[in-house]
């Protein structure tokens, strides 16, 4: 049984060979280096390894290339020649080009199965980070999440959480009593934001069918593990957009799967590019939440990789955490980049043969400073080492090729067809709906008991006299005998009794609604 996977070697008689192994592997890593220095290549022949010892990946393709992971390199391949005599240099004597079982998402549906999530599932933390929303405006968010769930009104997509907070604002004099001052500008800032947010193309992101994490956890009868690739390339255009879905689904996998204690190898092995995306500007709050994660997510078998450009992208204390480190080469062309390649070099373990600090400056293309977790998870010698080739394809491969696996996956058709079931949108729109008919009949009811009022005080007899005052007292009385519940279920009705309040429903929630 597989129980390690081959990084690389040093190509020398002294130098130790690299090699992660699996039992440690839940403990986390980081490759960082700058850019056109080998880390995406790092990345494919780690997601080789994992695959092919049964463990699952995930991964974003940034670039759009990671895609070649489905088919197996060439011997017409231009490096061909140059992968062979690497991997004869390093030791790699078992090499061949193989492909590896591959499943394509994308937050957009063009380039993969849609992933999608309920507005609900997301929260009102991560939603506001993705929003930017202030102090204030996170607590109306707050507000409207705790409406929704005392009200009973699902929250699933953008539209539902749009008119929940129409009606939290035209409910805000009473909503404030109970929950803190609800201003309209807050709240007209809050729906501006889910514009942008709508043009940057996250309607899709919210909705059902939500994405369900077993289907990243899946093997083939083969025994390899397949490798999740979300297509990034289009999404990294809202930065804030894949940051903060990466980390909602990092948080799913803490919050739903089980203890699994001290694994042989990984449940999960979870990749996050780009991760200064996740850093950058983030709230304490958030910072933390991280933290907590990525310190007892490998309790839960998942392993988490944090890729970018410097170590010092990484907070401290999260840093602190990923045991398994692939450093490609850094540039020092300022002092503060002198500062952080020095700081990065002191977290290695040192190696007597050369200084850590001036090997990350020297290393070339595909070559790095490794430091593994050995037995009892102590942290390895720090090594200069040659990454080993890929034995899947370097580059992208053909729009066709991309189509013919995504039909043949075993998740093709589950996620394409977008479910609309009732939510908070219809809850509402029934509710303006049913408030605007009984504002007319009670109107109407009104009118009549008014103008029976007036024939009976202009002194005219008929039959219907009596029935007519009595009729109007009943109508004054009723309206004046609602209790305090039923003003809070019928909040809307409660100032339609005008011809005013009729307009204001026809032209405001009437327009908002209907409109759709």
């Amino acid at each position: 049984m597989q129980d390690s996977i081959f990084i690389g070697g040093g190509g020398t008689d002294y130098a130790e060979p690299q090699d992660l192994a699996l039992k440690y592997a839940n403990r986390h890593g980081l490759i960082a280096g700058a850019t056109g220095t080998g880390k995406t290549v790092t990345l494919q022949i780690l997601a080789e390894g994992f695959s092919a010892a049964g463990v699952p990946v995930f991964l974003s393709d940034v670039k759009g290339d990671l895609s070649g992971l489905a088919a197996a390199g060439s011997d017409t391949f231009k490096l061909h020649h140059a992968f062979s005599e690497r991997a004869a240099k390093i030791g790699f004597s078992d090499y061949t080009y193989a492909a590896f079982p591959v499943t394509f998402w994308d937050l957009f549906g063009q380039q993969g199965h849609p992933v999608r999530t309920t507005v609900a599932d997301m929260g009102p933390l991560l939603i506001s980070r993705l929003l930017e929303l202030s102090e204030a405006q996170e607590g109306i968010l707050n507000i409207a999440f705790r409406l929704a769930d005392e009200q009973g009104l699902p929250l699933l997509d953008l539209k539902d959480l749009q008119a929940l907070l129409v009606w939290t604002g035209e409910n805000r004099a009473e909503l404030s009593l109970r929950y803190g001052n609800i201003s309209v500008q807050s709240v007209g800032a809050i729906q501006r934001r889910l514009l942008v947010l709508e043009n940057q193309g996250a309607t899709q992101l919210f909705g059902e069918p939500a994405l369900e994490l077993s289907d990243l956890i899946r093997t083939d009868p083969d025994g390899r593990g397949r490798i999740n690739i979300l297509a990034a390339d289009q999404l990294m255009h809202s930065p804030r957009l894949y940051a903060t879905f990466l980390l909602w689904l990092l948080s799913e996998l803490f919050e739903d799967l089980p203890e699994v204690g001290d694994p042989d190898k990984p449940k999960l092995v979870f990749f996050f590019d780009e991760a200064h995306l996740l850093f950058d500007d983030a709230p304490k709050a958030l910072v933390d939440k991280v933290e907590q994660v990525a310190r007892l997510i490998r309790s839960k078998g998942v392993g988490v990789y944090f890729i970018t450009q410097n170590p010092a992208d990484v907070p401290e204390d999260i840093l602190g955490q990923l045991g398994n480190r692939v450093q490609h080469a850094l540039r020092a062309f300022t002092a503060k980049d002198r500062k952080e390649l020095r700081m990065a070099a002191e977290t290695y373990r040192d190696n007597p043969r050369f200084d850590t600090e001036q090997a990350i400056r020297e290393v070339g293309v595909g070559e790095a400073v490794t430091s593994m977790l050995q037995k009892k998870g102590v942290p390895g010698i720090v090594e200069r080492t040659l990454i080993r080739p890929p034995s899947s394809q370097l580059g992208p491969i053909s729009d066709a090729a991309r189509d013919a696996l995504i039909n043949t996956s075993p998740v093709a058709g589950k996620y394409e067809t977008l479910q609309d079931r009732r939510s908070a949108y219809e809850i509402l729109t029934q509710r303006t709906q049913e408030a605007a008919k009984a504002a007319e009949e009670a109107e109407k009811r009104e009118a009549e008991a008014e103008a029976a009022e007036r024939e009976y005080k202009a002194g005219r007899r008929y039959s219907g006299t009596r029935v007519g005052r009595s009729t109007a007292r009943d109508s004054r009385s009723n309206s004046r005998g609602d209790t305090f519940g039923e003003k809070m279920g019928k909040m809307v009705a409660k100032e339609l009794t005008g011809t005013t309040g009729r307009r204001l429903v026809r032209g405001i929630l009437g327009s908002l609604f209907k409109g759709r």
